[in-house]
């Protein structure tokens, strides 16, 4: 199934961002994100790539133009089918309270009963490779544990999409691959429509389905590439001359786009 006959998840339509104090953050954007599509927002510092993924997120409302979320209104999302999660640059866990209880905090939020609860928040954790530790403080883990804690808390409320803003950024790039295979591998499991944010030309190739491009002064979409690769990856793909030729072909993608905020 190609992507052109997969159901949309997110339409955006030509909505922009402008902030009260006068700063446009992005130009009008038009951009369909579709079911099961694993799609990454890369470019220069400044150029809405947050912003945007919180328009989707609906954190924050567009200035003009709309977003569509499953053909329908931000009012029907949470209903079947129509949920999302959103990953922080942070893990932003509470540190008092122990990982299950982390993990735990969407549903009990949501008046979900415990004992359905606690079962879930063992299959979130076993996702994540983190079966062991549901009795542990944040304190007592690693930085990539407690992002796989953040990611397990996303988990948890089962969502069709994933919204994630630069969740390894931070991390050593050892622990960055293999949190990355990680994602992959649930991103295929859980067949999620993943949106990703990151500055790390190999991280968006290893990823993604698409990936796009963003320029700045004011944000907007500057070219979208296609990685059409076949899925769940591995190592034996980051060592292959297909992922370099990506790798080669976004590289001169964002240095174009440098060159051009140099013009304007």
């Amino acid at each position: 199934m190609s992507g052109r006959d997969l159901a949309p998840v997110v339409e955006i339509l030509s909505a922009d961002k402008v902030f009260p104090n006068g700063t446009r953050a992005l130009a009008p954007i038009d951009l369909k994100i579709v079911e099961r599509e694993f799609l990454t927002l890369i470019g220069p510092s400044g150029c809405g790539k947050s912003t945007l993924l919180k328009l989707i997120a609906n954190l924050i409302e567009p200035t003009d133009g709309r977003i569509v979320w499953w053909s329908g209104g931000f009012d029907k999302v949470g209903t079947a089918d129509r949920s999302l999660a959103f990953v922080f640059q942070d893990p932003t866990l509470m540190p008092w309270a122990r990982v299950e209880t982390n993990v735990r905090l969407p549903l009990d939020l949501a008046g979900a009963p415990k004992a359905a609860s606690n079962a879930r928040v063992k299959e979130a954790l076993a996702r994540v490779g983190l079966e062991g530790f549901a009795r542990h403080y944040p304190r007592q883990l690693s930085g990539g544990m407690r992002m796989r804690v953040s990611i397990a808390r996303s988990l948890v409320t089962a969502p069709n999409l994933l919204l994630m803003d630069e969740p390894f950024g931070a991390l050593d790039e050892f622990t960055r691959n293999r949190l990355d295979a990680d994602l992959v591998r649930l991103w295929w499991e859980r067949k999620l429509t993943t949106v990703f944010v990151t500055h790390s030309i190999y991280e968006a190739v290893f990823l993604s389905t698409r990936v796009v491009v963003m320029g700045a002064q004011p944000g907007r979409i500057f070219k979208v590439l296609s990685i059409d690769e076949p899925h769940p990856r591995d190592e034996s793909f980051r060592n292959s001359p297909r992922f370099a030729e990506h790798c080669r072909a976004l590289s001169a993608m964002l240095t174009e786009v440098s060159l051009s905020q140099l013009q304007r």
